[in-house]
C-alpha cells in the first residue's frame, strides 16, 4: 500500500524546522537526512531532504531556495484533548515570530498554517441545537486561540 506524505518546502529551515516539530509533538522523530552534494543545486553538505514523523505520521522538507512560500490554502489541524494542549501548542507555535490568525489558525515562524482546535469543537458549532451552535459559532468567529469554556459559555447562554 502507497503512503501519502506531505512534502513541505523551505527556502534553507527544513532541517530547523523538522527539529522543531518533532520536539514539540509526542511520538516524533527524524528518520533521515539527505545533504547537497557537490553536484548542487544546494551548497555541499547542506541539508536537501529531511525526513521525519510527528506523532508517527511521515513528512518530509526541502531545502530548495525562496521560490515557493507556504499560504492558508494547506494547514494542518492539531486535535487537542482540553484547553492546557490547546494553549501549549498554540504558544509554541506561535513564539518566535509566529503568527496568530482567528479561529484557532496560526502560521508558524517558518509560515506554515495551523490549526489548533478542541476535539469538541464539532460538537460545539454543530449539532441538532441550531441557536446554540449559532451562539458558539459567532464566538468561536471573535477568537484568534480558541477558548473550549468560552465556546461552552456562549452554546450555553443561547
Amino acid at each position: 500500500m502507497s503512503k501519502i506524505t506531505p512534502f513541505l518546502w523551505f527556502d534553507t529551515e527544513a532541517e530547523e524546522a523538522a527539529g522543531f516539530y518533532v520536539g514539540l509533538f509526542p511520538n516524533s522523530r527524524i528518520t533521515q537526512t539527505v545533504r547537497y552534494g557537490e553536484a548542487g543545486p544546494g551548497p555541499t553538505g547542506s541539508v536537501m531532504t529531511i525526513a521525519f514523523e510527528l506523532d508517527g505520521r511521515p513528512f518530509t522538507a526541502l531545502n530548495a531556495g525562496p521560490v515557493f512560500k507556504f499560504n492558508e490554502a494547506v494547514s494542518f489541524v492539531i486535535d487537542c484533548e482540553d484547553q492546557a494542549e490547546v494553549d501549549r501548542y498554540w504558544d509554541a507555535l506561535t513564539a518566535n515570530g509566529g503568527q496568530p490568525s482567528q479561529c484557532g489558525w496560526l502560521k508558524d515562524r517558518f509560515g506554515l498554517s495551523w490549526q489548533v482546535v478542541p476535539k469538541a469543537l464539532p460538537s460545539l458549532i454543530g449539532g441538532p441545537d441550531g441557536a446554540k451552535a449559532q451562539k458558539a459559532m459567532a464566538a468561536m468567529l471573535k477568537m484568534a486561540k480558541l477558548d473550549i469554556a468560552a465556546l461552552e459559555a456562549a452554546r450555553e447562554a443561547a
